[in-house]
């Protein structure tokens, strides 16, 4: 894959200059935006693969529902449905995607809903739920037609997008000038106890806009399994050889925790939002015990597996005072 993407750098101008010119046609309001009368909140990235939107979007949810009525808006990337659709009663990852399944099942006081067309979404849900506040865009930084009030992007710590390159080759999806559309930048999954001189190195490298503020995020890892019948600690694993399952963008960061604290499994990866078939859920509910995410736990729990487990997590977000007043700012300033 490395050789394909050093073979198709030719086209990386190519890319570059469409994608540069979409947005700047959009800038000079030659390709219309719509904007709204409510509070919306954008969370997305430059980048594909797997930057921490959904523990973003569940931060945000945590304390903004806490005051509003709180509404999230995915693509559902994943389902077989088409359309507009509100999660209601049990909706299955077919229905609306892994990541809305899990804002589903974490948070029963808010609306989950998707559409891959986001004006369409907006307009259906507004009109279905009228009662909703504020709305979070679930990887919505790209979708021009919908202009956010209020834009948080993030770049994982490991992968910067001010050293990376444009697809084919590099895995931007726009070029890095599309950063200057955000409020706040995030660079998550940094490790814990950054120093301020390491942190003021990476806000250098990212050249911020004088009216953007940055902020770092890191990950912590629950020291208690979850199961749907049971929990286990985390230190009962380190007797035991178990099965890593993984179908997220990036399981580098969980594997390496997992290392760190000496565990030892066998680990079976598949790309993200992998649809598993009949045979790999054999193979997998063959397993004695298996660890997963939260977002595959969704798809792999059932009543009859009781061995499967996934590791909850919690982010943290330096200066989360700050951070959580400006998101608060936005709403209070714009909330109808």
């Amino acid at each position: 894959m490395k050789l394909l993407r050093k073979i198709l750098f030719p086209f990386v101008p190519l890319y570059y200059f469409v994608v540069f010119l979409r947005n700047k046609l959009y800038d000079l309001s030659f390709f219309k935006s719509t904007t709204y009368d409510f509070p919306l909140i954008c969370i997305g990235n430059l980048s594909v693969g797997g930057t921490g939107k959904t523990p973003m979007v569940e931060y945000l949810v945590s304390f903004l529902k806490k005051e509003y009525q709180i509404a999230t808006l995915s693509r559902g990337y994943g389902r077989n449905s088409k359309g507009f659709v509100i999660a209601d009663l049990q909706p299955t990852s077919q229905d609306i995607g892994d990541e809305p399944l899990q804002f589903f099942n974490k948070f029963k006081d808010i609306t989950v809903a998707v559409d891959a067309d986001r004006q369409n979404g907006l307009e259906l849900l507004k009109k279905s739920k009228p009662s909703i506040e504020v709305v979070l865009l679930d990887d919505a930084f790209q979708h021009r037609k919908v202009l956010a009030g209020f834009n948080i992007l993030l770049t994982a710590y490991d992968q910067l997008y001010c050293s990376d390159y444009v697809l084919p080759t590099g895995n931007l999806r726009e070029p890095k000038s599309g950063a200057k559309r955000a409020q706040l930048i995030v660079v998550t999954k940094s490790p814990e106890g950054l120093s301020q001189k390491h942190k003021s190195s990476i806000i250098q490298q990212l050249n911020p806009e004088p009216n953007q503020k940055v902020f770092f995020s890191s990950i912590h890892y629950s020291d208690v399994l979850i199961s749907s019948r049971s929990n286990l600690p985390v230190d009962d694993l380190k007797d035991i050889v178990f099965t890593l399952v993984t179908g997220i963008a990036n399981p580098a960061p969980l594997v390496a925790h997992l290392k760190s604290i000496g565990l030892d499994f066998e680990h079976l990866e598949f790309k993200d939002h992998h649809g598993f078939s009949k045979s790999d859920l054999k193979l997998i509910y063959s397993k004695p015990l298996v660890l997963t995410t939260e977002k595959d736990f969704s798809r792999l729990s059932s009543d009859s597996q009781n061995q499967i487990y996934y590791l909850p997590i919690q982010l943290k977000i330096d200066r989360a005072d700050e951070f959580e007043k400006l998101v608060d700012s936005y709403v209070k300033h714009h909330i109808a």
